[in-house]
């Protein structure tokens, strides 16, 4: 007998858990369709050649491939890649795929082309608590053709703070940075060369991890041999923190001023004065929002605007949202330009972290049944099943009881698998057109007319309970 494992690197829930995760996912995927993005799926595979556009690297080595049983024998008696079965690769984003989705459909799609993309996603990474090789994110994008308003970067922090606002997880702050900033700023200290300016960065990206200490010693120390007073310039730059819009205002300003306002950094500045101005306008408070010269994401992707977004109270947890602008989002695969903005929620990790912080309630009592209609009399059966009919026809997600058996037995059935309300249909209820609500919640009940039961139950569960 083979014992049943579940593999490492995965989340899979029980029923109550699970229904809490869709929550979640359904309250990002209306989030996301209310500023107006339309939903697209593409193959949990891809063909490698497009999927790994780069060659080595750690993203490569995390990849999974595939292949059917019916190819890999071909490769084993030595024939060549049968062009009907070209080797194929799990996605291990939704970006890339997207890449290719755009480039293929480029003349069927509508643009500025807004979409949003929530599936799985599968990176061999080494199994973690919180870190998973199988996960869903949660993307959208706004894809351009030709060129793209920096107006829209503005969209993706006031995506956040609805998603966020609706998910009730507690305070948090959408931080905001400019690629181009950064870029002019490492210029003028004199570190010019683009792969130098990237692993001052990747350095830099860690500073709330490791902390100012270790990136001073890192900065200065074998491998980089900065100057010390450069150092001590980055630090500082990368402090910086914005408290209110006026003050986040007013220190794009003294940036400006101190470079001379000319080159990378000042296109930064105007990009990130322009993105603060239109996010207060969207109606983001500017509570939730500030500027962090620290925020550097995806080193060698993003181009321009980039965020992350940190529950304030659980600053632990990092970054539960980020993303940002790319000048060329499909360069590998068509010569047309087509940049783009976007953000992406690893909902899986998140969801993990969430529970384990106990902001999230994912007990085994959740359920998606809202009322049970237990079998009082056998004799009545028929009668029982046209009320759960009656009650699905009105909207209500019922579960009808077939076997039977003592109705104590059938409550407590009702109760352990999360099931509010208990519709009993008796010889009694029967004879005077009545139903019996037994609403396990509120340790109550009550009768209501057959004709009325739906009606009823629809102002009993719209009423929160307290």
């Amino acid at each position: 007998m083979i014992t049943p494992r579940t593999p490492s690197g995965v989340l899979e829930l029980l029923p109550g858990e699970q229904v809490a995760f869709q929550r979640m996912l359904e309250a990002i995927r209306a989030g996301y369709e209310r500023f107006g993005f339309l939903p697209i799926e593409t193959p949990v595979f891809e063909r490698s050649d497009v999927l790994l556009t780069k060659t080595g690297g750690e993203t490569e080595r995390q990849v999974y491939f595939v292949q059917s049983t019916g190819a890999l024998e071909k490769v084993r008696d030595g024939a060549a890649e049968d062009a009907a079965y070209p080797e194929l690769a799990l996605r291990f984003d939704l970006t890339v795929p997207l890449a290719r989705y755009v480039a293929e459909h480029e003349h069927q799609l509508t643009f500025p082309f807004r979409r949003y993309q929530m599936q799985r996603v599968y990176r061999g990474e080494r199994p973690q608590r919180g870190r998973f090789r199988e996960f869903y994110q949660c993307d959208v994008d706004i894809v351009g053709k030709d060129e793209l308003s920096v107006r829209h970067d503005a969209e993706c922090p006031a995506v956040i703070h609805t998603i966020f606002t609706d998910l009730a997880i507690g305070p948090f702050t959408i931080q905001i940075n400019n690629r181009k900033l950064l870029r002019g700023f490492y210029e003028d200290l004199g570190i010019v060369d683009p792969d130098r300016q990237a692993a001052v960065l990747r350095e830099v990206d860690k500073l709330d991890k490791r902390g100012e200490d270790h990136l001073r010693t890192t900065l200065t120390g074998e491998g980089f041999g900065l100057p010390a007073d450069v150092v001590e310039q980055i630090l500082a730059f990368v402090q910086v923190r914005s408290d209110g819009h006026e003050d986040a205002l007013a220190r794009l300003a003294a940036v400006e001023a101190a470079s001379g306002g000319s080159g990378a950094l000042a296109e930064g500045v105007a990009e990130l004065r322009e993105v603060l101005t239109l996010v207060r306008a969207l109606g983001v408070p500017e509570s939730d929002y500030r500027l962090n010269f620290s925020i550097a994401r995806g080193l060698d992707y993003y181009t321009g605007t980039v965020y992350e977004t940190t529950l304030d109270e659980h600053p632990q947890i990092g970054s539960i949202c980020s993303g940002g602008r790319y000048d060329n989002l499909a360069g590998q695969y068509t010569r047309s330009r087509l940049p783009g903005v976007g953000i992406s929620i690893g909902l899986s990790r998140l969801f993990w972290q969430l529970r384990e912080a106990g902001l999230v309630e994912a007990s085994a009592g959740e359920s998606t049944v809202q009322v049970l209609v237990p079998q009082v009399d056998a004799a009545l059966l028929d009668d029982q099943l046209a009320l759960a009919s009656q009650l699905r026809h009105g909207g209500i997600n019922t579960e009808a009881v077939l076997d039977g058996g003592k109705l104590g037995k059938q409550l407590r059935y009702a109760d352990r698998a999360g099931i509010r309300f208990v519709a009993i249909l008796g010889p009694q209820e029967v004879a005077d057109g009545t139903v019996t609500l037994k609403d396990l919640r509120r340790q109550d009940q009550f009768t209501v007319a057959r004709d009325e039961v739906v009606s009823a139950l629809r102002v009993e569960l719209a009423q929160p309970l307290v």
